[in-house]
């Protein structure tokens, strides 16, 4: 990455609680509901994670390695598509920050270290408020949304 960077952050209320919100986040079984995608590791910090498409293709989009896991208020991950694993210049890093409140918790989504206009930079600004909105959908009311829905005409 040049060294320029940006940053996005994204702010939700959920109710819910901080243990079933950090579930969601990273337990496969969970993330496929509302992400279309499992999240594998076993989140220790220096594991190796993946984004895996949770459908017949199981294609590994999002490779990244564990930073610290503090279950359940705090995970913090660096993230590169699969095809740019192996530029160490490509990663981001996502910070995944829960607070528990009375009946709630707030979930501060920061993905750090981005090259601004780039892609993932494109990408995740639109693709982080759909993620987390169908995150709250589904602990909320037991259903996420669809995350690859298009726009109607």
């Amino acid at each position: 990455m040049s060294s320029a960077s940006t940053r996005f952050i994204h702010v939700i209320y959920i109710a819910s609680t901080a243990e079933n919100v950090f579930d969601a986040i990273t337990r496969p079984e969970i993330a496929r509901t509302y992400w279309g995608h499992e999240n594998v590791s076993d989140w220790t910090p220096g594991s190796r994670w993946q984004h895996v498409r949770a459908n017949e293709t199981r294609q590994v989009e999002l490779v990244g390695e564990v930073v610290e896991s503090t279950p359940p208020s705090r995970l913090v991950i660096t993230w590169a598509a699969a095809s740019q694993a192996d530029d160490p210049q490509r990663y981001s890093r996502v910070t995944f920050d829960i607070v528990p409140y009375d009946g709630m918790v707030r979930l501060t989504v920061t993905h750090d270290d981005l090259e601004p206009g780039s892609s993932m930079d494109t990408g995740i600004r639109s693709g982080w408020p759909l993620v987390l909105s169908s995150l709250k959908s589904l602990l909320e009311t037991g259903k996420g949304m669809d995350v690859f829905a298009r726009p109607l005409p």
